[in-house]
């Protein structure tokens, strides 16, 4: 069974190892979420010190998915904070480790960060993923919308450069 989570920055703390394990895998694993592998922990730890730091001060949420009471795969929601972009976020960072992954997770955390954006009044989200990736697919299926592809976008670990799809969703409010 599937729990997912909105963690506070103590609660996140208190499974900040398991955040560290999370990113390194995905990073190592090939995903396209800002590193390149193979991913020093060191880079990994301060990477979610930060993002703590921002949840903590109410600018972005971060959903956590635990299965059997390990942490699972986790997404984050970044509130626009500029006075014309209150009814916007945009979807950050969406992991599954590879241990947990084919079970439906991904969606899982999508709909629910969806939930939580409807909940903070955001009816404008945005996110983005390298070009061919599963993640492209899944985005589809769940309804939103390609706004476009930029070329030569995002640096590879094998030296090359991918192309990055933008997407929306526009939700009810």
């Amino acid at each position: 069974m599937v729990r997912i989570t909105r963690l506070t920055a103590p609660q996140a703390h208190d499974h900040l190892e398991a955040l560290v394990d999370l990113l390194r895998d995905s990073v190592d694993g090939g995903a396209s979420v800002g590193y390149l592998p193979p991913l020093d922990p060191a880079a990994a730890r301060a990477y979610w010190e930060s993002i703590l730091a921002e949840v903590a001060a109410g600018a972005r949420l971060l959903l956590a998915a635990f299965q059997d009471n390990q942490l699972a795969g986790s997404v984050q929601l970044e509130l626009v904070q500029k006075p014309n972009g209150r009814h916007r976020a945009e979807v950050a960072k969406l992991l599954v480790h590879s241990r947990f992954r084919r079970r439906g997770m991904a969606q899982a955390l999508m709909r629910a960060v969806e939930d939580q954006a409807r909940a903070h009044a955001r009816t404008t989200l945005v996110l983005d993923t390298r070009q061919g990736d599963w993640a492209e697919g899944l985005y589809r299926k769940l309804g939103w919308t390609e706004a476009g592809v930029i070329p030569r976008f995002a640096l590879n670990g094998d030296g090359g450069v991918d192309p990055t799809v933008f997407f929306y969703k526009l939700l009810e409010g």
